[in-house]
């Protein structure tokens, strides 16, 4: 079978923006600011060489999404997927359904195992009625047997997932075209403003009935200086916000324009610690992570995006026999929210006293309010002081620890109050118990910041 990943790299990728980060836009926002120059935090993720945060805090980077964030998400992949087969190879291959996707729409899905094992989480833009754009998380395009920490393992791009599935005979191929595009992702109530003012405001129109704005999960193209663009509204912060595509050729001039129109509205280029706080605390129950929230090991069942991304009507599809054995055996495990007085990433979670679940995600977040923050009951100053912080997160929970009401659904608020409900968070040792102090918070669906992503752009529009 034809390889189409790429081989384990020798050394860290730089995205495209790599250098613009370092040798443009740390001295502008130093000057600015009027501090030294220095490198930005950065880590390894998914092969790639990424910021943390640049010159500003994580914190100061977290909060920056509410006026508008500009994110360097071009370590994410895009593959193009063509062919009159194309639309039954992704639903064989993928969770959610292709057949009635409509052009000019995104779809949100999820590539499982056998086992039923989340291998990645993507979104898809059909393009026509036989193309699509796949965008998959960083290093899900390599594909290569490699010692890490002293194991072998054995890395299967998305792509090789897909076409293994391609029967004999039928009409579709796939390749990677990353390179020909550089992702940035823009987010926040003054985004719309940034998008208009740089591109224009017909690039944020809807493409069948121009009149209006785009609708959530819809995509645009549109050509400046014969360079070919996408614009996507999917909103990953669960915020009002857009993902843009920009040809390699337009991209160090289009990037400069959008961070330095960002600077002057008042925000920040993000680094992945700050884009990890936003996807957790807009929304009732945060957006999962590939590798944080899914993995290979367990199904995404009852997790907040279970339902839009896979559609266990269809005739088969990897991984779905396994899905259909465990919903027949009851899935009881819930994904929540947590609030908590400090990091608890890994920890497990402590009801009086019995283990309920583990965290998954934990980060300090400004976004909280200082009477979420009093609600915890912690005695740490930084937390109950009137402009501290706490930490924010996810935890899998073994089952909902909500109380239900008649029809089922759960009870989240009370007397015209949230209903939080008290943990502790724990260490623990090789045999799973508790050790060491606990640090407490609670459990919530209340949210810490509104999920703004699907509602009207009329609220945005004149900022």
């Amino acid at each position: 079978m034809k390889k189409y990943g790429f081989d384990f790299p020798e050394s860290l990728r730089k995205t495209f923006l790599f250098d613009l980060e370092e040798n443009w836009y740390l001295p502008l926002y130093a000057e600015r600011k009027g501090i030294p120059l220095q490198s930005a935090m950065r880590r390894n993720f998914g092969e790639y060489d990424m910021a943390v945060n640049y010159l500003s805090s994580v914190l100061e980077e977290a909060a920056a999404v509410n006026k508008v964030a500009v994110y360097n998400i071009d370590h994410m992949a895009q593959i193009r997927v063509w062919g009159k087969d194309a639309a039954a190879l992704l639903n064989r291959s993928l969770g959610a359904s292709f057949d009635d996707m409509k052009v000019g729409s995104c779809k949100y899905t999820l590539l499982l195992n056998e086992a039923g094992g989340v291998q990645d989480d993507m979104i898809l833009m059909r393009t026509t009625n036989e193309e699509f754009i796949l965008v998959i998380n960083a290093g899900h395009d390599i594909t290569d047997e490699v010692e890490i920490d002293g194991k072998k393992v054995k890395l299967i791009a998305d792509i090789d997932r897909i076409m293994k599935n391609k029967k004999s005979g039928e009409d579709v191929e796939a390749e990677d075209i990353s390179d020909q595009l550089v992702k940035v992702d823009i987010q926040g109530p003054l985004s719309f403003k940034v998008i208009k003012e740089i591109f224009g405001v017909d690039v944020l129109k809807n493409r069948s009935n121009p009149e209006k704005n785009m609708s959530f999960f819809t995509f645009n193209e549109f050509e400046r200086d014969g360079q070919k663009y996408y614009i996507s509204r999917t909103g990953y912060t669960n915020r009002w916000g857009w993902e843009l595509y920009i040809p390699v050729a337009k991209a160090t001039e289009d990037f400069k324009k959008i961070v330095t129109k960002a600077l002057d509205l008042g925000g920040l280029l993000v680094g992945l610690g700050g884009r990890d706080e936003n996807r957790i605390s807009a929304g009732a129950f945060g957006l999962p992570l590939m590798g944080s929230e899914y993995d290979p090991e367990h199904n995404p069942i009852n997790s907040p995006l279970y339902e839009a991304a896979i559609d266990m009507s269809k005739e088969d599809f990897v991984g779905k026999a396994a899905l259909q054995k465990a919903l027949d055996e009851g899935v009881t495990k819930r994904l929540s929210i947590i609030i908590t007085e400090g990091l608890v990433t890994g920890r497990g979670v402590y009801r009086d006293g019995k283990r309920i679940g583990s965290v998954s995600s934990s980060i300090n977040s400004p976004n909280l309010s200082h009477e979420q923050r009093l609600a915890i009951g912690s005695k740490r100053k930084n937390v109950n002081d009137p402009e501290g912080t706490a930490a924010i997160g996810l935890a899998w929970l073994a089952d909902n620890q909500f109380a239900t009401d008649a029809e089922g659904k759960d009870i989240v608020m009370q007397d015209d109050k949230p209903v939080r409900i008290p943990v502790e968070f724990f260490r623990e040792d090789e045999a799973g118990q508790p050790k060491g102090s606990s640090m407490v918070g609670y459990l919530t669906q209340e949210g810490i910041s509104p999920a703004t992503a699907p509602k009207a752009l009329k609220n945005i529009e004149n900022l």
